[in-house]
């Protein structure tokens, strides 16, 4: 039973976390923000809220870069927040199949949750 459960909660952390890769829209919060209120699991809850903080601020950067790029310093800032979007999301997947029973946090973000 009990690796059925962390079967789920590696399943359902590593979706949390993964959701920024389904879309750059608003629409790819949508899946942490529904495992967050489906799952009772607290570790799982924890990665949701940690993935939509992580969401929350790249839509943040990226605004932020974005008008930056009126004055041209915005552009290796973009494309460092693209490598980042890329790479975290990928670390904490790992980290959460690898460690099941802990949440992952990731650094350097405003947490709104």
């Amino acid at each position: 039973m009990e690796s059925m459960n962390n079967d789920k909660r590696k399943l359902l952390s590593a979706l949390s976390h993964g959701s920024i890769f389904f879309s750059a829209l608003v629409v790819s919060v949508g899946l942490p923000i529904a495992i967050l209120l489906v799952s009772d699991d607290p570790v799982v809850k924890e990665n949701a809220k940690e993935a939509i903080n992580f969401h929350f601020n790249v839509w943040l950067y990226g605004i932020i870069f974005g008008v930056l790029c009126l004055v041209l310093i915005g552009y290796p800032l973009l494309a460092i927040l693209g490598i980042v979007s890329i790479i975290m999301p990928i670390l904490a997947i790992l980290k959460c199949l690898g460690t099941p029973g802990q949440s992952y946090h990731y650094p350097f973000i405003f947490r709104l949750l």
